[in-house]
C-alpha cells in the first residue's frame, strides 16, 4: 500500500454507509484504523439502470463492465443474443473489476452482476413499468426531449454485428406492451462496447 501512518482513507460497507478514517499503524497482515466520522455516500445516481449487454470478446466486455460500474449502472446482466460469439463470462474477475472500479469512482454500491441469459428469457423478466431502451441504429434518435425518462430504466446492448433482426422485430411487436423502445445513439455504427458506455452516461445523467 502506497499510503502511509497518517493518512486519511474513506471506508465503505457496500451498501452505502461510509466512514471517514485515519490511518495509525500497518501490521504484518492488517491496518489499524481510526474512525473519525460515519456517513452515507451520496454520489450514487437517483435513477436506477440495468444495463442488459450481449457479451462480448473478454477485453471488450470487462471495458463495458467497469465503465458502466464507473458511470452508476445499478445491475449488469450478460446477454446471449443470436450473433453472440462468446456464451460464458469470467465472473470471479469480472467481480474484481467492478470492486476496483466503485471504490476508484467512489460509489457507496458496487453494481450486482448476473449469470448470462438468452435473449428472449430476458424480455419475459422486462417490466412495463420500466423505461425500457433496445439501442440500434434503425432506432429514433436518443435525447431528453423525445424520450420518456423514468426512476427505474432498462438498457439493451446488442453484440458484434449488431442485433439479429427478428430479435429488432420482437422488440418491435412489444413495444406497447413493455414499454420497449429503439433508440440509435447517432448515425455511425457504433462498436458494442462504445454504445454500452455512451447509452449507460446518457440514460443515467438524462440527457
Amino acid at each position: 500500500m502506497k499510503l502511509k501512518v497518517g493518512e486519511k482513507i474513506i471506508l465503505c460497507d457496500g451498501r452505502r454507509n461510509e466512514g471517514s478514517a485515519e490511518i495509525k499503524e500497518y501490521g504484518k497482515d492488517y491496518v489499524e484504523v481510526e474512525i473519525k466520522e460515519v456517513g452515507v455516500n451520496e454520489n450514487e445516481p437517483e435513477k436506477q439502470v440495468i444495463l442488459y449487454c450481449s457479451i462480448l470478446k473478454r477485453e471488450n466486455f470487462e471495458l463495458v463492465v467497469q465503465k458502466a460500474t464507473e458511470i452508476g449502472i445499478k445491475e449488469i446482466i450478460p446477454l446471449i443474443t443470436a450473433r453472440t460469439v462468446k456464451l460464458d463470462i469470467r465472473k470471479e474477475r469480472l467481480e474484481k473489476i467492478i470492486k476496483e472500479a466503485a471504490e476508484q469512482s467512489g460509489r457507496g454500491i458496487a453494481p450486482v452482476l448476473n449469470e448470462p441469459i438468452d435473449f428472449e428469457k430476458a424480455i419475459k423478466n422486462i417490466n412495463s413499468k420500466n423505461a425500457n431502451f433496445l439501442f440500434d441504429i434503425s432506432g429514433k434518435e436518443f435525447n431528453s426531449d423525445t424520450t420518456n425518462f423514468l426512476l427505474h430504466t432498462t438498457i439493451w446492448i446488442g453484440p458484434e454485428g449488431g442485433w439479429h433482426a427478428d430479435e429488432v422485430q420482437r422488440v418491435l411487436s412489444l413495444s406497447k406492451e413493455l414499454n420497449f423502445k429503439i433508440m440509435s445513439l447517432g448515425k455511425t455504427t457504433l462498436r458494442a462496447e462504445t454504445a454500452a458506455i455512451i447509452g449507460s452516461y446518457l440514460v443515467i445523467n438524462n440527457l
